[in-house]
């Protein structure tokens, strides 16, 4: 008998029905079952709720940071935001609607977000690799195996993740021979790859220092390119594309937004 039978019953059928269900529900019990994950609800709604108050940025500000996270917390005026600024060496990684925030020359920045969980984090790196005792954040095989790490421990998964990179910018006309950024931005594709993490976009190499944004319950991320160090490779470059806001727009990467 199929306990889930909804056909007109007669009253021998209800009576054959419920041992019916009884024997299901009993085997059921049997059963080995599967684990409820041990996550808060709030890391699946919180790309459902507001920004982040000015009172709970307050409380921000007071906690004791974990080594190497970022501490530095403010009220973005331009994007009416909380917002958390990245500095060299450092990452961030929340469940929160916040605004994470850095600045960029041929460091790389590495925006991971997790779609299931609506789990975000940014890193900022310097170099691509240092001494193996050298446990910093500004090396980014020591950046990004943190940056997975936090994710994981509010509740994403590393097959829901995607990442977003920025920076590597040739910033200094005189780091010709050895390209910081160039080695840079191999790096952090090369490891992403190697994690099956699919870059979905990116805005990195060039000459320009950058400005990045990201929303990290969202996975959103915009990008401002700041003025640069040698003007002379941006004149030659207009005369070839036609002017700075069509080089801007050609040279855009993914979704990305620029502002």
């Amino acid at each position: 008998m199929n306990p889930f039978y909804s056909g007109s019953a007669t009253s021998s059928d209800d009576v054959g029905r419920t041992a019916a269900t009884d024997a299901w529900s009993a085997k059921r019990t049997a059963m080995p079952q599967i684990a409820k994950p041990s996550i808060d609800a709030s890391v699946y709604s919180a790309a459902n709720t507001g920004p982040v108050s000015r009172e709970a940025l307050e409380g921000l500000k007071k906690r004791t940071p974990k080594p190497g996270e970022a501490s530095f917390f403010y009220f973005d005026h331009h994007f009416q935001y909380a917002a958390v600024k990245v500095l060299p060496g450092e990452y961030f990684v929340t469940d929160q609607n916040i605004m994470i925030c850095t600045v960029l020359g041929s460091c790389i920045a590495a925006c991971l977000w997790d779609r299931t969980r609506n789990v975000g984090g940014m890193n900022h790196f310097m170099l691509p690799e240092g001494d193996t005792a050298d446990t910093s954040g500004r090396y980014g095989s020591f950046a990004m195996e943190v940056l997975i790490n936090e994710m994981i421990k509010l509740g994403a998964r590393r097959e829901s993740m995607q990442a977003k990179i920025f920076g590597g910018g040739q910033v200094m006309a005189s780091f010709t021979t050895m390209n910081v950024g160039e080695r840079n931005t191999d790096f952090v594709t090369q490891y992403l790859q190697t994690e099956r993490i699919p870059i979905v976009s990116e805005d990195v190499l060039d000459i320009y220092p950058r400005k990045v944004v990201y929303f990290p319950t969202t996975g959103k991320a915009m990008v401002k390119r700041l003025a640069h160090a040698h003007p002379e490779a941006l004149v030659e470059r207009e005369r070839a594309s036609g002017s700075a806001a069509q080089l801007a727009k050609s040279s855009a990467g993914g979704s990305v937004d620029l502002f």
